[in-house]
């Protein structure tokens, strides 16, 4: 509503003062989902959330362990405080919304049990879906096994293997079963051939977020093995090039990314990689933005570049060296910034006229930004690399051509 005060911010300086006891101990804000915990201290759903998930066991208040980490909903206290927000409309206070609750725990266990059975699969599906909440609560070692077997099992149909490939997809894995998947044969190949078949795009884009969620959770010999199984690289580098024009479509780049990028991490995986044409894909991606994955997709392309026929094969797919030069400095900033850099003295490293264009490009500035600021030393080292890799090509009336001071031995 117009004039309205948003609840991230204190609203006690527009003139509204919120009673303490409506406030989080932690963020001091309003709260929105206030939630108890085992000492009997009540907090925002949110700020305990972040607060276990940062390794914390004790109470923030009393500093007492907590028996156990199961939030209680407080709800006379949420509608306290929204009785409360609907007195103080007139002030611009909006009313906060009544939060959806988690996924019933037994319920999802009901569900598994009835696995082999498509309307529990969808429903799965449904509440995977609805909430990052309910996929915590479904992310247990039982229910992401029992979905493994059903979606890999030889006597399920097509349609229970896909649902039940959908939900994993959504629940993701974790190391057990990472390494039910990687570890028999036949069910890489049943990845690889989803990923490499003509089929539905949902279907391919879910095979390949398991594989990615394998990839992740596995070691380098788990990774090589997914990275040679038949089909996988070629599907991945196929969503990552993924064109239709479909809801799904931006969902499949992403996913495309981010498993050619876990698969890169493994060094056997690059040759096969830049044979499937992962790097041309990943640059032409890295040109056009990044594609909602620009850190993943420029540390894949700054690996590739060092395999033999990377460099040639991200400088086609970014559309050529002047703009695959100017793409590479324009990501060059944020986290993705030393990927670019690495990225970058690959593709400029041999040849005097890319250097030149990466001058004009505005390389220097960014470089100097990231010598300068708050990066890691790793990508401070790789800037000043570049740096020096590109001095011939400074204008030589500058004053920067003309000084050593930011160079470090490299």
């Amino acid at each position: 509503m117009p004039g309205s005060v948003p609840l991230a911010l204190c609203l006690d300086t527009a003139g509204v003062q919120v009673p303490w006891y409506f406030r989080c101990p932690i963020s001091l804000e309003l709260m929105r989902d206030p939630v108890t915990v085992s000492t009997g201290q009540t907090y925002d759903r949110a700020s305990i959330e972040s607060w276990v998930a940062t390794g914390n066991t004790t109470c923030p208040v009393t500093r007492a362990p907590l028996a156990d980490f199961t939030f209680i909903p407080n709800h006379t206290l949420r509608r306290l405080i929204q009785d409360w927000c609907v007195a103080h409309r007139s002030m611009g206070v909006e009313r906060i919304p009544t939060p959806k609750q988690p996924a019933d725990p037994d319920l999802v266990r009901s569900l598994v049990a009835q696995g082999h059975t498509l309307p529990a699969l969808r429903r799965l599906r449904a509440l995977a879906r609805e909430s990052d909440k309910n996929r915590l609560v479904m992310a247990t070692r039982e229910t992401r096994a029992a979905l493994v077997d059903i979606a890999f099992s030889s006597g399920s149909t097509e349609e229970l293997e896909a649902e039940a490939m959908a939900v994993l997809a959504l629940v993701g894995l974790g190391e057990a079963e990472a390494a039910e998947v990687v570890g028999r044969e036949e069910r890489v190949a049943r990845l690889g051939k989803v990923l490499a078949a003509g089929g539905p795009l949902e279907a391919r884009v879910n095979a390949g977020a398991v594989v990615e969620a394998a990839a992740s959770a596995s070691g380098a010999e788990a990774r090589a093995a997914l990275g040679a199984a038949e089909g996988v690289m070629e599907g991945l580098v196929a969503l990552c090039l993924c064109e239709e024009k479909s809801h799904g479509a931006a969902r499949a780049v992403r996913v495309g990314i981010r498993g050619l990028f876990a698969l890169c991490l493994a060094k056997e995986n690059r040759a096969r990689a830049v044979s499937a044409g992962a790097a041309a894909a990943l640059a032409r991606r890295v040109a056009e933005g990044g594609a909602g994955e620009p850190e993943r997709a420029l540390a894949a392309v700054e690996r590739l570049c060092r395999v033999e026929g990377g460099r040639d094969a991200v400088v086609a797919g970014a559309g050529g060296g002047a703009a695959a030069v100017s793409a590479l400095v324009r990501a060059m900033s944020g986290r993705a910034a030393e990927h670019a850099a690495g990225a970058l003295v690959a593709v400029v490293g041999g040849s005097e006229a890319l250097q030149v264009e990466a001058v004009r490009a505005g390389a220097m500035s960014q470089l100097l930004l990231m010598v300068q600021g708050g990066c890691s030393e790793r990508a401070k080292r790789k800037a000043q690399h570049l740096l020096k890799l590109l001095r011939n090509a400074w204008p030589t009336n500058g004053c920067i051509a003309n000084s050593d001071d930011f160079l470090q031995a490299y």
